[in-house]
This record gives structure tokens, sequence and C-alpha cells, in this order.
């Protein structure tokens, strides 16, 4: 019996959301029903709200999530209805070419639900990350469920389900960055921010922080950077190899994805440096390259997908960072709105003035 709930959809491309009501299918095999309780505003929703994520529409958006499992379908073992589980974008199959070739955070076919919600005419909707978050209820894949220790509030522990992961698992996992190490994020929203709390964590000598917005560099202080570098001002190239002794950093964090970034990352490495790329450039883009630069200076080009996370093995442990105080969570929740209150809440994401609203339902 499909379930009727309450729902941000984008109806169609460049419109304001609209909060309308959906029916969400019970749970098939291998599926959960989740109660959300908290759902983070993140870039990429806004880019299924302007039509830069495809042409899907209308769009159930949201997909940084926290909940309750409230019912589970056949073939759901280790989920139970009332488990507290943070949702993941990523659901590994197990069984494409990278799963089978023991690189999971990599999988080519990530598991989503079977079962589509739909408005109350019947018109199915895209969910946004195969997860549709903006809901009072979502169905996603069992695999899309990690549980996590309830004693993390909702608000905190759903930004774990994107942005925190993806800027954290940018430094550890893609990055690699290691005890003494000199890092620059460039970009300090909530996945820069991650990742200077990921770098700070792993144990770099140097984590520098670049913006050109003064509170988010206040705010990358507080997670752990060294130092900051406003390139609104200053030229963050320069400043960042003064502060590195002329060399340039071991490893480099775009986390912003545009063509200046990327190329201003590029220019920061010390010889043999990595460059990771972890926000998502628009479409459109295009960078061209200096091939010699490149070539010359060595190291690694490399682009991180959700942090080149494993939901299940990382999520965890995230979160017990954060109830260990070591991963402040709470610190990245600018303001709490209700689903009426998420068209103002994106205008407030597009021009800087938050980390993460964080939608409660």
């Amino acid at each position: 019996m499909p379930h009727e709930a309450r729902a941000v959809i984008a109806v169609k491309k460049g419109a304001p959301v609209e909060v309308l009501p959906v029916l969400v299918p019970d749970p098939g095999p291998g599926e959960v029903l989740v109660q959300v309780q908290a759902c983070g505003v993140c870039p990429t929703d806004a880019h299924h709200r302007d039509g830069a994520a495809g042409d899907a529409f209308p769009y159930l958006l949201g997909h940084e999530a926290a909940g309750i499992v409230e019912a589970t379908g056949p073939g759901c073992d280790g989920l139970a209805p009332g488990d507290y589980v943070v949702l993941a974008w990523r659901a590994p199959c197990g069984t494409c070419r990278s799963c089978r070739r023991g690189r999971p955070w990599y999988c080519f076919d990530s598991r989503t639900a079977r079962g589509r919600t739909t408005l109350l005419d019947g018109t199915p909707l895209t969910p946004a990350l195969g997860i549709g978050a903006f809901a009072e209820k979502t169905l996603v894949a069992a695999g899309q469920a990690v549980k996590v220790d309830p004693s993390a509030r909702p608000e905190a522990a759903g930004l774990v389900g994107c942005g925190v992961m993806a800027g954290y698992g940018a430094a550890v996992h893609t990055g690699r960055v290691g005890n003494g190490d000199t890092v620059a994020v460039i970009g300090c929203g909530s996945v820069g921010i991650a990742a200077i709390a990921g770098a700070s964590l792993a144990g770099a000598r140097r984590v520098i922080a670049v913006d050109v917005d003064g509170r988010k560099l206040d705010a990358a202080e507080r997670f752990g950077a060294t130092d900051t570098v406003n390139s609104r001002w200053t030229d963050p190239v320069a400043a960042v190899r003064t502060l590195t002794g002329g060399h340039g950093t071991d490893v480099t964090i775009d986390a912003v994805g545009s063509p200046d970034t990327f190329l201003q990352a590029l220019s920061m490495r010390d010889l043999a440096g990595v460059l990771v790329q972890v926000g998502a450039p628009e479409p459109e883009t295009h960078v061209e390259l200096p091939l010699h630069e490149v070539f010359s200076r060595g190291g690694a080009l490399k682009t991180s997908w959700y942090g080149d996370c494993l939901p299940s093995r990382d999520f965890p442990v995230l979160i017990d960072l954060h109830l260990r105080g070591k991963l402040d969570l709470e610190a990245l929740v600018s303001e709490t709105v209700g689903l009426d209150d998420l068209e103002a809440a994106f205008g407030r994401l597009r021009r800087g003035d938050v980390l993460r609203s964080v939608a409660m339902l």
C-alpha cells in the first residue's frame, strides 16, 4: 500500500521548487522504507533544480539525509525497523567489473530502489542521486541505508551522506594525505571544510585554506586550517608557495571545480605533488592544460568520486569521530529549515551565506 508523504519537487528546469504530496511505494526485495528526519541542502540538489544534472524532470530532490528505517522488504539482512541510518548515493553492486576487482568504491552499477515514488496523479519522479530525501518518507536500496550510532543528531549525521564524505575522502582516500604533508584546499564550503578536517586528522603539517569569503576562511580555521588565503585580494598560487617555502604543496584539493581553481591547484603543487578535484564542474566547462607543466612537475591529477568512499565502512567511522569530538559536524549546520523553506535556502546556498542549511522533517 503506497504511503502518502510531503516532498520537495523540481517540476521543471529553473522553476521554484514545490512541496507536493507524493506516493511512496512499499519496499520490494532488497529495499527499505526510511522515515527521513533531516536532509542537507547540497549544491547537487541546486544542479538538479536548474537542469545542470540532466533533464529527467520532475525531480524528487534531497540526498544528504539521516532517518529511521520504517519497513524492509525481503532480503534486507542486517536492517530492521527502528534502525538509525545515513543514506548513501553509492551502494556497491558487488558484481560489476570494479567490484569484482576489489574496488567497490568505484562501483559502476550502484544499487537504487526499483520502486518509483510518484505524484498523486501517477507521474513518476526521478530521485536526486537515487535517493530523493526532501520527503517525509523515501524508498532506497538496502545498501544505501547505512546503520550508524543513534547518538548523533540527525541534522549532523545526515551531512556524512554526501558533502562531508566527499571532502574527507578527497583528502584521506584520494589524496592519501599523510603525516607531515602540506595541503592546500581551494573552496571552503562544506566539502572543502571536510577536506581540511580530513587532512588535519590524517596528520598534515600545514593545511592552507583558500577562498574568496572571509567568513568561510574563519570556519576553515575551526576545522584545522593552519593558514588562510583570501584569493579575492591575494594571488593564491604565490601565497601558497610562500607559505610552503617556495615549493608548493604535497596535496592540493580543488573543492570548487572551475577552470580557474583547477589551474590554480595545478600550479600550487610541489614536484610530484597530487591534485585532487572533488568540486563538481558545470557540464559545459573546459580547461586547457599546459601539458609540459603537467609532465615536468610529475605527480598525479585525480578526480575524487564521493571521496572514493565505501559507505558501509566509512560512514560509521565519521560518525564515531564526530561523537568523540574530533569532527564537529554540528558546526557545519548554519541553519535548520522546513520543507517549505527550501527555495529560499537554495538562494542562501548560492550566495555563500551558509555552510549547510538542513531541512528538518
